[in-house]
Order: structure tokens, then sequence, then C-alpha cells
């Protein structure tokens, strides 16, 4: 993540506050982005992602294609919703066609990056997710604040 004095940590208390955040990123979100999910399994990924869908616009349910690799949705702009869990090099990544989804003007949201940053563009807006200390739901972002001033 770029040294950037608008990067910090925002703490959610909930899975309802994660949702919420990432539906305000979704909101900001312009053709071409690409979304890089890094966290541990089970910190919210794809709670944060089906925020940023419902910011999108997308009405039909959004779930994390950890067998099928991929998931389109449409809203305000196409979506493509990557799980890269169960791919082990970045050949795998490229026989599924992720240059073409990345090349195109489809908003890219991509669970486990950390796995293949070496193939992710460099531009892309990454979200690192992490299971907060104590009891309950929470959870640490650490993003660019500045994503969620876009208009």
């Amino acid at each position: 993540m770029p040294n950037s004095p608008s990067v910090r940590v925002c703490e959610t208390a909930s899975t309802a506050e994660t949702t919420q955040l990432g539906r305000t990123l979704g909101e900001r979100l312009q053709p071409g982005d690409t979304v890089l999910l890094i966290g541990d399994l089970g910190a919210g990924k794809t709670c944060f992602i089906q925020g940023i869908c419902s910011g999108l616009g997308v009405e039909e349910p959004v779930t994390s294609p950890t067998f099928t690799l991929i998931n389109e949705y449409q809203g305000r702009l196409p979506v493509a919703h990557f799980d890269l869990y169960r791919l082990n090099d970045p050949e795998s990544v490229l026989d599924i066609g992720f240059d073409e989804y990345i090349d195109s003007n489809q908003v890219c949201l991509i669970e486990w990056a950390d796995k293949f940053l070496e193939i992710m563009p460099a531009d892309a807006i990454e979200v690192r997710i992490e299971i907060g200390e104590g009891e309950g739901e929470r959870r640490k972002l650490v993003m660019d604040l500045a994503l969620l001033n876009r208009k």
C-alpha cells in the first residue's frame, strides 16, 4: 500500500458497519477500478464486498465464488468478483481470463489478492481486513480514505 497520509485504519464493530463501509466505497467506484481484498479466512472480505456491490446497485445476492472462481453482477457498473483462494500459481489466475477482466470497464473485486500481487494492477485499491482484538465482530480495515471522498 502506498505511503500516503490518507491511508488510515477504520474500525468496525459489526457486520453491518463493515457492509456500510463497503457500500460507501462502492458508491464511489468508477469504471475499470480494481479492489484487492486482503485478510485471513473469516476476516470479513465477502461482507465488505457485499457492501461494495450494494453501493454499486447490485440487487441480486452476492456470495463468494469459492468454487466457481468468478461471479459476475450487474449494477450501475458491471462487477466481476474473484475468489483466488483455491488457485496455486499466477498462471492458473491468468488461465481464467483475469487479464481480460482487469483490462475492461468492469469493477473487479478480488478476494485473496495477496497470493498473486505480482499480477495485480499497480493502480488497484488495496483494502486489508483484520479481525480485531477482543470480543464481538470488531474488524480493522486499512485503506486509502481519499477513495471515500470520490464523487
